[in-house]
């Protein structure tokens, strides 16, 4: 019993540590500054870099333009399972766009980094360590249910924005429990309990 509570207090602690401190600047710089146009002379990967830049890989904003909404979002508890459901189902979208829509193996691969590094990214949020509010852009999302046609096949029309966009209609749902005192502690334990499953998986 005193083991396992000195191992949630020094969960706790260590998280608090990390998430008091600021990452380095090379940490958030890394995975810029590089081109994927063309990539090893693939032809799919042609124009890869007009989407976020060569320099912004990640696809990291540097400012969000919050607009108002005559009904203000507020967010509300949901079950957890009904979360993770519809999670899931984003994920394996994911997976369906990326294998269906890309032949390429190499390009496969570099999409999902991409992918996957940028939503990460939203970890930084949450945690209020990346320096921008915690919210979405409202303008991308509300082309979610366009993804799919009506014959269930995707799409492949564009969309009509790109990478540069995002942040330019970010929406913050209001009602979060962030409490400056506490919560950089507390989420700290929640995030690293959340790694520690990951590397124990």
């Amino acid at each position: 019993m005193f083991s396992k509570l000195f191992k949630i207090a020094t969960i706790a602690a260590v998280a608090a540590g990390v998430a008091a401190t600021p990452l380095p600047a090379s940490q958030n710089l890394a995975a810029r500054g590089y081109s994927f146009d063309n990539w090893g002379g693939i032809h799919s990967l042609s124009g890869f870099d007009n989407f976020y830049g060569s320099s912004n890989f990640v696809g990291h904003f540097s400012s969000e333009t919050v607009v108002k909404h005559e009904t203000e979002v507020v967010c509300h508890s949901e079950s957890v399972e009904i979360i993770q459901q519809r999670l899931l189902v984003l994920q394996e979208m994911a997976k369906r766009i990326i294998t269906e829509q890309i032949c390429e193996v190499e390009t496969q691969t570099i999409v999902f980094e991409q992918f996957h590094a940028s939503l990460g990214s939203f970890s930084d949020d949450l945690r209020h360590t990346s320096g921008h509010a915690v919210g979405f852009d409202t303008g991308i999302a509300s082309h979610f249910s366009s993804i799919v046609s009506h014959s269930g096949s995707l799409s492949t029309n564009s969309f009509g924005f790109s990478g540069s966009d995002l942040g330019k209609q970010y929406v913050v749902p209001s009602g979060s429990n962030w409490n400056p005192s506490t919560s950089p502690a507390s989420v700290g334990a929640a995030f690293s309990a959340a790694q520690s499953a990951i590397g124990s998986s």
